[in-house]
């Protein structure tokens, strides 16, 4: 990242241009680009910003800004893949037990609670059925058995 810094700090001063003329032109702040230029990265917090303020200041400076993004991306990788595998597994296990927040709209439903339910709500549809086909052919036979056969002989 230093050497990065040095390339635009080494182009910056060639071009005659101050670095508070430049931070008013990109609309940055001094201390942003003399971060930039010292090479230390940690007084952001994005990585995505700096390496957008990078590509800007060298386009700004002139410089052909695909070879310093494709150095400050060597540099992040070079940085980044030193994590301890233990450190990445240990965040990773920490990340598993957190609590999810889901919206309403993207929360995924549990079904395995609604299985009981409706199986209770089909179990008493069946019992409600066969009570009612049960009463209706007990009262069927008993009417029938109060009908009177009379037979008038002449």
């Amino acid at each position: 990242m230093k050497e990065i810094g040095e390339i635009l700090k080494e182009s910056r001063e060639n071009n005659g241009v101050s670095i508070e003329e430049a931070a008013e032109d990109l609309n940055y702040k001094v201390s942003q680009l003399e971060a930039i230029e010292s090479g230390d990265f940690k007084l952001f917090k994005d990585i995505f910003l700096l390496k957008c303020m990078i590509m800007d200041y060298a386009k700004y400076l002139g410089l052909n800004s695909d070879e310093i993004m494709d150095e400050f991306n060597e540099y992040v990788f070079e940085s980044t893949s030193k994590i301890p595998i233990e450190d990445i597994e240990k965040a990773s296990k920490i990340k598993e037990n957190e609590e999810k927040i889901a919206s309403p709209y993207t929360k995924q439903e549990n079904n395995k609670n609604k299985l009981p339910i409706i199986l209770i709500v089909i179990l008493v549809i069946l019992i409600i059925t066969f009570v009612i086909i049960y009463f209706f052919n007990s009262n069927k036979n008993n009417d029938n058995s109060n009908i009177k056969v009379s037979y008038e002989v002449e």
